[in-house]
């Protein structure tokens, strides 16, 4: 579909009002849709249909670093509790597609023997969630280590290892660890620079 917009605007279709309903079809379909901007500005938009790509298997470990350096996603929740300090540190690793591509997301939980699928109504998105930590001690992180991510992913990735060593050694349960933790994610993902 990216490729069908670029050939549109080699041939300069994009400066025509059909060429640029063209594009606007197209990128309905990918990705997230649109925007309620773009929605809202233009009326008679028709999506394309996207081809479903039924993946029957992973192809390779490193394609799964390569999909995870683009799609992939590791964070650190922190949030209220009730134990002795207050509040509860829980690592995130998640992968975001659109709820058509459900059926790659099942074989990824099959491939790491891991995880849930989670689903977002109102962005017809469907996300893998790998959360209990000792699949994250255990595969996840052992799997990225042989596996290299690419690009500033890599460096959240490393960030995220930082905090899981530190919820090994309980460090996560004292003040100075929690604060260390709140400032290594207040520096990683769209928070980087």
């Amino acid at each position: 579909m990216f490729k069908q917009v670029v050939e549109l605007i080699i041939n300069k279709k994009h400066l025509t009002i059909e060429g640029l309903y063209q594009i606007i079809n197209i990128k309905a379909s990918m990705n997230l849709g649109l925007s309620k901007v773009i929605r809202s500005n233009f009326i008679k938009i028709n999506p394309v249909n996207k081809m479903i790509i039924n993946t029957k298997n992973i192809p390779d470990p490193k394609w799964i670093a390569g999909f995870t350096s683009g799609e992939g996603n590791f964070d650190i929740n922190i949030h209220k509790s009730k134990n002795k300090i207050g509040f509860q540190v829980q690592l995130r690793f998640r992968i975001y597609q659109n709820e058509r591509d459900i059926q790659l997301m099942k074989l990824l939980i099959k491939y790491f023997g891991a995880g849930k699928i989670e689903k977002q109504l109102e962005k017809q998105m469907v996300n893998l969630t790998i959360v209990k930590f000792s699949d994250i001690i255990n595969i996840i992180i052992p799997f990225f280590e042989n596996n290299y991510l690419h690009g500033v992913k890599q460096l959240d990735y490393l960030d995220w290892c930082k905090v899981a060593n530190l919820m090994k050694s309980k460090k996560h349960h004292t003040p100075e660890g929690l604060e260390l933790i709140y400032s290594i994610k207040s520096g990683i993902n769209r928070s980087r620079k």
